[in-house]
């Protein structure tokens, strides 16, 4: 395939002719629009059973204008000529409100962009009968363990494009289908999650019972004391922890100075065997390979062996900068600027038997949630474990554990990264996914027990 019949290439052309014809009406050449559509479908369930099933299709047009160094933007979701009409009006009639911005760029033109297929019809295929089924052989091996299970089971397609008046068109559509389940009993939790273009490749009776597998074992957790423990992190919470700095690593940030490699953007901040890159290509990875400037995504080494060596550039930071743009830029009018969107952190050659083999005593850790910043200069983030946090005693997973809170420098923690798991694409607390290892960490500071 090479289009979405929720939004074709032919119809964002045709759309994009009424934007310009309405912008010349009024008198202005230059405008971008933005269109994107998407289907996408739950089933969600609880104590043991499917309690909602819902669906959803919706699109959006996004108009921005560029007037004599202002620019400014509109929105619809409504299609029709009239309706697309309005919102170019709307567009052009904020502009006209704003203050000049000096370092406001021209459209840009088009650039040559490598397409990634990410469209599987069989997710896009997905029934509500064929999620009930995974969900109901999922529920069996929860409730088989004497568990209750709760999650959800969802499939998506979307179409995306940009166009201006400059000949750019971009356009990229996709699938998701995402699978997550909560084993819960008495007093103890496990969790599973993930995610994949491709719903083939989700294995939702295998997420079931690791989920049950770690209820079941970590039921009446003991009491241990805060303090500092060696520590497994499975991908999920090196996601959900790791994944809290990734912002940083924008020319904008670092030029506003609310980035924690503000007058270090050259240092080597973590250990040799961290390497880190944005790869929008990598094959567990997904979204466009353009950005919201509809530049196109370039691959980015973030961290070589502990040194930092590429940051993000948007179009009008990379100017400032004297630099390329980075594709990694946000739709303009913006105050963020950029940032990476496809993180890849390099793995080792260690397993997580392994890691736990390893570990004379230590701590095993699921996910993470309530994350916070604390310091942003040293990244000191702080947040609780959940659904699975274990004791390790003499290379074995001894018993489970009541849940800590943390106060954990990011710097630090990836300067004690002792051994890595080969990278998986790894779904947790936060929205998005990333390509990334489970970390055997030394030194990480949980400062207290929490109430449940």
């Amino acid at each position: 395939m090479n289009e979405s019949e929720l939004l074709t290439r032919a119809q964002c052309q045709e759309i994009f002719g009424l934007v310009q014809q309405a912008a010349q009406a009024e008198g202005v050449p230059d405008v971008e629009a933005m269109f994107g559509a998407g289907s996408s479908a739950l089933t969600r369930f609880a104590n043991n059973t499917i309690h909602q099933s819902v669906a959803e299709r919706g699109r959006y047009i996004s108009v921005r204008a560029l007037i004599e160094g202002r620019t400014a933007r509109a929105n619809s979701n409504r299609f029709d000529p009239d309706s697309i009409r309005r919102v170019t009006q709307d567009a052009i009639a904020l502009t006209r409100l704003q203050a000049p911005d000096p370092d406001l760029l021209p459209l840009p033109v088009q650039r040559p962009i490598k397409n990634v297929d990410r469209f599987f019809p069989s997710t896009a295929a997905a029934t509500p009968a064929s999620r009930a089924s995974a969900v109901r052989d999922a529920i069996r091996i929860v409730e088989s363990a004497s568990l209750t299970a709760a999650g959800i089971c969802a499939t998506n397609q979307s179409a995306f494009a940009i166009l201006n008046s400059a000949g750019l068109f971009d356009y990229y559509f996709d699938t998701l289908a995402q699978f997550s389940i909560t084993a819960m009993g008495s007093d103890s939790s496990g969790w599973a999650k993930e995610t994949s273009c491709d719903i083939s490749a989700v294995d939702t009776e295998s997420l079931a019972s690791r989920a049950a597998r770690k209820a079941a074992d970590s039921t009446k957790p003991a009491e241990l004391p805060a303090g500092r423990y060696t520590v497994i992190l499975e991908p999920a919470a090196v996601l959900d922890l790791v994944g809290q700095m990734f912002g940083d690593f924008s020319a904008t940030a670092i030029d506003d100075g609310r980035s924690f490699l503000a007058g270090r953007a050259q240092d080597k901040l973590f250990g040799e065997n961290i390497s880190i890159v944005d790869d929008v290509y990598h094959p567990a990875q997904s979204g466009a390979p353009f950005d919201g400037e509809g530049v196109a995504r370039q691959p980015l080494a973030l961290v070589e062996r502990g040194a930092i060596r590429q940051i993000a550039y948007s179009r009008n930071a990379a100017r400032k900068a004297g630099a390329e743009p980075t594709g990694h830029g946000f739709p303009l009018p913006n105050e963020v600027g950029e940032a990476p969107a496809n993180i890849v952190i390099a793995g080792g050659d260690s397993t997580l038997d392994q890691m736990i083999a390893s570990t004379a005593r230590g701590l095993l850790v699921t996910r993470l949630w309530y994350i916070r910043e604390v310091d942003p200069y040293q990244k000191i983030m702080t947040g609780m474990t959940r659904d699975g946090t274990f004791l390790i005693e003499g290379g074995q997973v001894a018993q489970g554990v009541r849940n800590f809170r943390f106060n954990q420098s990011l710097v630090e923690l990836l300067c004690n990264v002792e051994t890595l798991s080969a990278p998986v694409r790894a779904s947790g607390e936060e929205a998005f996914d990333m390509v990334c290892p489970a970390m055997k960490v030394n030194e990480f500071h949980f400062t207290e027990v929490t109430k449940f």
